[in-house]
Protein backbone atom coordinates (compact mmCIF):
# COMPACT_ATOMS: atom_id res chain seq x y z
CA UNK A 1 0.00 0.00 0.00
CA UNK A 2 1.27 3.39 -0.71
CA UNK A 3 2.97 5.03 2.36
CA UNK A 4 0.27 7.39 3.96
CA UNK A 5 -2.28 6.98 1.72
CA UNK A 6 -4.43 5.92 4.04
CA UNK A 7 -4.41 9.57 5.53
CA UNK A 8 -5.53 10.72 2.01
CA UNK A 9 -8.73 12.40 1.56
CA UNK A 10 -10.20 10.58 -2.05
CA UNK A 11 -11.20 12.86 -4.85
CA UNK A 12 -14.44 11.79 -6.39
CA UNK A 13 -14.07 11.91 -10.22
CA UNK A 14 -16.78 11.15 -12.58
CA UNK A 15 -16.71 9.99 -16.58
CA UNK A 16 -19.23 9.18 -18.82
CA UNK A 17 -18.73 6.13 -21.95
CA UNK A 18 -19.92 7.76 -24.96
CA UNK A 19 -21.15 5.70 -28.15
CA UNK A 20 -21.50 7.19 -31.54
CA UNK A 21 -23.65 5.53 -34.46
CA UNK A 22 -21.36 2.97 -35.27
CA UNK A 23 -20.98 1.75 -31.40
CA UNK A 24 -17.63 3.45 -31.55
CA UNK A 25 -16.35 4.89 -27.30
CA UNK A 26 -15.13 8.40 -27.06
CA UNK A 27 -11.65 8.97 -25.46
CA UNK A 28 -10.07 12.21 -24.27
CA UNK A 29 -6.47 12.64 -24.30
CA UNK A 30 -5.12 14.50 -21.10
CA UNK A 31 -3.27 17.58 -22.00
CA UNK A 32 0.27 19.04 -20.98
CA UNK A 33 0.81 20.14 -17.48
CA UNK A 34 -1.51 17.86 -16.06
CA UNK A 35 -0.81 14.48 -14.18
CA UNK A 36 -0.48 11.37 -16.49
CA UNK A 37 -0.38 14.02 -19.34
CA UNK A 38 -0.80 12.41 -22.91
CA UNK A 39 -2.43 9.21 -21.70
CA UNK A 40 -6.04 8.78 -22.85
CA UNK A 41 -9.20 8.53 -20.72
CA UNK A 42 -12.92 8.67 -20.12
CA UNK A 43 -14.27 12.35 -20.44
CA UNK A 44 -15.17 13.67 -17.43
CA UNK A 45 -13.77 15.30 -14.42
CA UNK A 46 -14.19 16.41 -10.46
CA UNK A 47 -16.96 16.62 -8.86
CA UNK A 48 -17.29 19.79 -7.10
CA UNK A 49 -18.91 20.68 -3.20
CA UNK A 50 -22.60 20.71 -3.54
CA UNK A 51 -22.77 18.67 -6.91
CA UNK A 52 -24.47 15.22 -7.33
CA UNK A 53 -21.86 12.87 -9.80
CA UNK A 54 -24.14 13.32 -12.62
CA UNK A 55 -24.91 16.85 -12.08
CA UNK A 56 -20.86 16.95 -12.27
CA UNK A 57 -21.08 15.05 -15.35
CA UNK A 58 -23.62 16.71 -17.23
CA UNK A 59 -21.30 20.06 -16.57
CA UNK A 60 -18.04 18.18 -17.67
CA UNK A 61 -19.34 17.23 -20.53
CA UNK A 62 -20.79 20.12 -21.32
CA UNK A 63 -17.34 22.39 -20.44
CA UNK A 64 -15.21 19.81 -21.97
CA UNK A 65 -17.15 18.49 -25.24
CA UNK A 66 -19.81 21.36 -25.46
CA UNK A 67 -22.69 18.00 -25.35
CA UNK A 68 -25.23 17.80 -22.96
CA UNK A 69 -26.05 14.28 -22.27
CA UNK A 70 -29.71 12.42 -21.76
CA UNK A 71 -30.14 9.26 -19.72
CA UNK A 72 -27.10 7.86 -17.82
CA UNK A 73 -27.26 4.69 -15.83
CA UNK A 74 -23.73 3.31 -13.23
CA UNK A 75 -21.56 1.73 -15.00
CA UNK A 76 -18.22 0.81 -12.36
CA UNK A 77 -17.01 2.93 -9.68
CA UNK A 78 -13.69 2.29 -9.48
CA UNK A 79 -11.21 3.21 -5.85
CA UNK A 80 -7.58 4.03 -6.93
CA UNK A 81 -4.84 4.94 -5.08
CA UNK A 82 -1.95 7.36 -7.05
CA UNK A 83 1.42 8.04 -5.43
CA UNK A 84 0.57 10.92 -4.32
CA UNK A 85 -3.78 11.12 -4.45
CA UNK A 86 -6.35 9.32 -4.30
CA UNK A 87 -9.25 8.80 -6.34
CA UNK A 88 -13.12 7.43 -6.56
CA UNK A 89 -13.97 7.31 -10.13
CA UNK A 90 -17.95 6.73 -10.51
CA UNK A 91 -18.10 5.77 -14.54
CA UNK A 92 -21.95 5.91 -15.87
CA UNK A 93 -22.98 4.75 -19.43
CA UNK A 94 -24.11 7.98 -21.63
CA UNK A 95 -27.23 6.02 -23.65
CA UNK A 96 -28.05 9.41 -25.59
CA UNK A 97 -26.18 13.25 -26.01
CA UNK A 98 -26.88 16.11 -28.18
CA UNK A 99 -24.65 18.33 -30.06
CA UNK A 100 -21.25 17.00 -31.73
CA UNK A 101 -18.38 16.30 -28.88
CA UNK A 102 -15.35 18.79 -30.02
CA UNK A 103 -12.32 18.80 -27.73
CA UNK A 104 -13.12 22.66 -26.21
CA UNK A 105 -9.70 22.44 -24.12
CA UNK A 106 -7.27 21.75 -26.90
CA UNK A 107 -7.69 18.27 -25.89
CA UNK A 108 -7.09 15.85 -28.82
CA UNK A 109 -10.36 12.99 -28.94
CA UNK A 110 -10.58 9.59 -30.67
CA UNK A 111 -13.64 7.69 -31.26
CA UNK A 112 -12.02 3.57 -30.66
CA UNK A 113 -13.99 0.87 -31.38
CA UNK A 114 -14.54 -1.28 -28.27
CA UNK A 115 -11.92 -4.19 -29.21
CA UNK A 116 -9.02 -1.27 -29.48
CA UNK A 117 -9.71 0.05 -26.33
CA UNK A 118 -6.99 -1.83 -24.41
CA UNK A 119 -3.93 -0.55 -27.06
CA UNK A 120 -4.71 2.96 -25.51
CA UNK A 121 -2.85 3.88 -22.69
CA UNK A 122 -4.44 5.13 -19.92
CA UNK A 123 -4.46 5.93 -16.41
CA UNK A 124 -4.75 3.17 -14.05
CA UNK A 125 -8.11 4.19 -12.75
CA UNK A 126 -9.69 3.59 -16.18
CA UNK A 127 -8.15 -0.06 -17.45
CA UNK A 128 -11.47 -1.74 -14.52
CA UNK A 129 -13.17 0.77 -17.41
CA UNK A 130 -12.08 -0.94 -19.76
CA UNK A 131 -12.54 -4.57 -18.65
CA UNK A 132 -16.36 -3.74 -17.84
CA UNK A 133 -17.11 -2.81 -21.22
CA UNK A 134 -15.52 -5.45 -23.41
CA UNK A 135 -14.81 -8.82 -20.71
CA UNK A 136 -17.52 -11.28 -18.86
CA UNK A 137 -18.99 -9.91 -15.60
CA UNK A 138 -19.70 -13.32 -13.94
CA UNK A 139 -17.17 -16.28 -13.27
CA UNK A 140 -18.64 -19.45 -12.64
CA UNK A 141 -17.21 -22.03 -10.81
CA UNK A 142 -17.93 -25.94 -10.99
CA UNK A 143 -18.31 -27.99 -7.41
CA UNK A 144 -16.87 -30.88 -8.04
CA UNK A 145 -17.52 -33.61 -10.37
CA UNK A 146 -20.50 -35.74 -9.17
CA UNK A 147 -20.12 -38.62 -11.79
CA UNK A 148 -23.28 -38.16 -13.83
CA UNK A 149 -21.75 -36.50 -16.74
CA UNK A 150 -24.93 -35.65 -19.34
CA UNK A 151 -26.77 -33.92 -15.87
CA UNK A 152 -22.88 -32.08 -15.26
CA UNK A 153 -22.79 -30.73 -19.04
CA UNK A 154 -26.49 -29.63 -19.27
CA UNK A 155 -25.98 -27.13 -16.39
CA UNK A 156 -22.65 -25.93 -17.58
CA UNK A 157 -24.90 -25.29 -20.88
CA UNK A 158 -27.82 -23.42 -19.50
CA UNK A 159 -25.28 -20.99 -17.37
CA UNK A 160 -23.89 -20.43 -20.77
CA UNK A 161 -27.27 -20.02 -22.52
CA UNK A 162 -28.38 -17.64 -19.73
CA UNK A 163 -25.24 -15.37 -20.64
CA UNK A 164 -22.27 -16.60 -18.41
CA UNK A 165 -19.22 -16.08 -20.46
CA UNK A 166 -16.64 -17.18 -17.96
CA UNK A 167 -16.58 -21.10 -16.67
CA UNK A 168 -14.54 -22.59 -14.48
CA UNK A 169 -13.13 -26.26 -14.37
CA UNK A 170 -12.44 -26.99 -10.27
CA UNK A 171 -12.50 -30.87 -9.96
CA UNK A 172 -9.33 -32.46 -8.05
CA UNK A 173 -10.46 -35.82 -7.48
CA UNK A 174 -10.92 -37.06 -10.65
CA UNK A 175 -8.22 -39.08 -12.80
CA UNK A 176 -6.50 -37.14 -14.93
CA UNK A 177 -7.37 -39.10 -18.15
CA UNK A 178 -11.21 -38.02 -17.44
CA UNK A 179 -10.47 -34.73 -16.05
CA UNK A 180 -9.39 -34.33 -19.92
CA UNK A 181 -12.02 -36.00 -21.47
CA UNK A 182 -14.91 -33.93 -19.38
CA UNK A 183 -12.79 -30.77 -20.07
CA UNK A 184 -13.16 -31.39 -23.49
CA UNK A 185 -16.64 -31.26 -23.63
CA UNK A 186 -16.88 -28.34 -21.59
CA UNK A 187 -14.46 -26.08 -23.95
CA UNK A 188 -16.55 -27.49 -26.65
CA UNK A 189 -19.92 -25.90 -25.29
CA UNK A 190 -18.29 -22.88 -24.12
CA UNK A 191 -16.90 -22.54 -27.84
CA UNK A 192 -20.67 -23.25 -29.45
CA UNK A 193 -21.80 -20.51 -26.73
CA UNK A 194 -18.93 -17.59 -26.93
CA UNK A 195 -17.78 -18.66 -24.21
CA UNK A 196 -14.47 -19.47 -22.22
CA UNK A 197 -13.19 -22.28 -19.92
CA UNK A 198 -10.31 -21.61 -17.79
CA UNK A 199 -8.69 -24.80 -16.22
CA UNK A 200 -8.20 -24.73 -11.94
CA UNK A 201 -4.48 -25.21 -11.31
CA UNK A 202 -3.99 -27.86 -14.50
CA UNK A 203 -0.91 -25.69 -16.10
CA UNK A 204 -0.18 -28.92 -18.66
CA UNK A 205 -3.62 -29.68 -19.38
CA UNK A 206 -4.47 -25.80 -19.82
CA UNK A 207 -1.93 -25.23 -22.16
CA UNK A 208 -2.86 -28.59 -24.25
CA UNK A 209 -6.05 -27.59 -24.67
CA UNK A 210 -5.31 -23.99 -25.32
CA UNK A 211 -7.32 -22.38 -22.04
CA UNK A 212 -6.47 -19.78 -19.86
CA UNK A 213 -5.73 -21.69 -16.02
CA UNK A 214 -6.51 -20.18 -12.95
CA UNK A 215 -3.68 -20.30 -10.36
CA UNK A 216 -4.29 -20.87 -6.46
CA UNK A 217 -2.37 -18.44 -4.66
CA UNK A 218 0.39 -20.43 -3.57
CA UNK A 219 1.36 -21.28 -7.33
CA UNK A 220 0.77 -17.59 -7.94
CA UNK A 221 3.44 -16.90 -5.35
CA UNK A 222 5.34 -19.22 -6.68
CA UNK A 223 9.40 -18.12 -7.72
CA UNK A 224 9.50 -19.77 -10.81
CA UNK A 225 5.54 -19.85 -12.17
CA UNK A 226 6.40 -17.35 -14.58
CA UNK A 227 8.67 -19.73 -16.29
CA UNK A 228 5.84 -22.08 -15.39
CA UNK A 229 3.56 -20.49 -17.60
CA UNK A 230 5.78 -19.32 -20.04
CA UNK A 231 3.16 -16.45 -21.14
CA UNK A 232 0.45 -19.01 -21.31
CA UNK A 233 -2.99 -17.12 -20.57
CA UNK A 234 -4.15 -17.13 -16.52
CA UNK A 235 -5.66 -15.93 -14.11
CA UNK A 236 -5.26 -16.28 -10.30
CA UNK A 237 -7.40 -16.65 -7.00
CA UNK A 238 -5.86 -13.94 -4.51
CA UNK A 239 -6.43 -12.89 -0.63
CA UNK A 240 -3.74 -9.83 -0.09
CA UNK A 241 -2.68 -7.52 -1.50
CA UNK A 242 1.08 -8.83 -2.53
CA UNK A 243 -0.63 -11.43 -4.23
CA UNK A 244 -2.70 -9.13 -6.25
CA UNK A 245 0.55 -6.77 -7.11
CA UNK A 246 2.33 -10.02 -7.76
CA UNK A 247 -0.62 -11.40 -10.30
CA UNK A 248 -0.95 -7.67 -12.21
CA UNK A 249 3.37 -7.64 -12.54
CA UNK A 250 2.25 -10.98 -14.63
CA UNK A 251 -0.59 -9.35 -16.69
CA UNK A 252 -3.04 -11.33 -15.14
CA UNK A 253 -6.35 -12.12 -16.80
CA UNK A 254 -8.59 -11.07 -14.03
CA UNK A 255 -7.70 -11.87 -10.42
CA UNK A 256 -10.44 -13.44 -7.95
CA UNK A 257 -10.56 -11.95 -4.33
CA UNK A 258 -12.18 -13.10 -1.23
CA UNK A 259 -13.89 -14.23 0.29
CA UNK A 260 -15.64 -11.20 1.02
CA UNK A 261 -18.74 -12.84 2.81
CA UNK A 262 -18.61 -15.84 4.77
CA UNK A 263 -19.19 -19.45 3.42
CA UNK A 264 -20.89 -22.42 3.83
CA UNK A 265 -17.94 -23.86 2.26
CA UNK A 266 -15.24 -22.31 4.79
CA UNK A 267 -16.88 -22.46 8.00
CA UNK A 268 -15.34 -19.73 10.56
CA UNK A 269 -13.77 -17.75 8.09
CA UNK A 270 -14.78 -14.09 8.62
CA UNK A 271 -14.78 -12.16 4.95
CA UNK A 272 -12.68 -9.22 4.25
CA UNK A 273 -16.37 -7.38 3.60
CA UNK A 274 -16.87 -4.76 1.05
CA UNK A 275 -14.41 -2.35 2.66
CA UNK A 276 -11.69 -5.02 2.92
CA UNK A 277 -11.82 -5.59 -0.71
CA UNK A 278 -12.21 -1.70 -1.91
CA UNK A 279 -8.97 -1.23 -0.06
CA UNK A 280 -7.44 -4.10 -2.10
CA UNK A 281 -8.69 -3.04 -5.18
CA UNK A 282 -7.12 0.61 -4.79
CA UNK A 283 -3.47 -0.59 -5.20
CA UNK A 284 -4.08 -2.35 -8.18
CA UNK A 285 -5.54 -1.80 -11.90
CA UNK A 286 -6.37 -5.43 -13.40
CA UNK A 287 -9.99 -6.96 -13.19
CA UNK A 288 -10.71 -8.21 -10.30
CA UNK A 289 -13.52 -10.55 -9.50
CA UNK A 290 -15.37 -10.82 -6.22
CA UNK A 291 -15.77 -13.86 -4.28
CA UNK A 292 -17.26 -15.77 -1.34
CA UNK A 293 -21.05 -15.77 -0.69
CA UNK A 294 -21.84 -13.99 -3.79
CA UNK A 295 -24.34 -14.47 -6.84
CA UNK A 296 -25.91 -12.43 -9.82
CA UNK A 297 -27.91 -10.45 -7.95
CA UNK A 298 -24.44 -9.25 -6.19
CA UNK A 299 -23.42 -7.69 -9.53
CA UNK A 300 -24.50 -4.38 -8.70
CA UNK A 301 -23.10 -3.84 -5.56
CA UNK A 302 -19.87 -5.64 -6.65
CA UNK A 303 -19.68 -2.86 -9.34
CA UNK A 304 -20.08 0.26 -6.59
CA UNK A 305 -17.27 -1.57 -5.25
CA UNK A 306 -14.83 -1.66 -8.32
CA UNK A 307 -15.71 -5.32 -9.10
CA UNK A 308 -15.23 -6.24 -12.66
CA UNK A 309 -18.24 -8.72 -11.60
CA UNK A 310 -18.72 -12.09 -9.22
CA UNK A 311 -17.86 -15.47 -8.69
CA UNK A 312 -18.76 -18.39 -7.26
CA UNK A 313 -20.00 -21.71 -7.05
CA UNK A 314 -23.00 -22.30 -5.08
CA UNK A 315 -24.56 -19.03 -6.29
CA UNK A 316 -24.35 -19.96 -9.42
CA UNK A 317 -24.59 -23.47 -10.05
CA UNK A 318 -27.91 -24.81 -11.68
CA UNK A 319 -29.81 -27.63 -9.82
CA UNK A 320 -30.20 -30.59 -11.53
CA UNK A 321 -32.65 -30.46 -14.48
Amino acid sequence: MNPGSETLAPIHVVAGVLRDTRGRILLARRTEGRDLAGAWEFPGGKVETGESPLQALERELLEELGIRIGHCTPLISVPQHYLNKKIVLDVYTVSSFSGKPKGLEKQALAWSPLEKLSSYPMPPADKPVVAALTQPNVLAITPEFDGEKTGFLSRIEKQLISGIRYIQLRCKTLPAKKLKELALDIRTLCHEHDGVLLINQDIELAMSLDCPVHLKSTQLMQPDIEIQLSAHPFSAACHDIDELKKAESLSALFAVLGPVLSTKSHPGVEGMGWSGFTRMRNEVSLPIFALGGLASSDLETARRHGAQGVAGISGFWLAKP
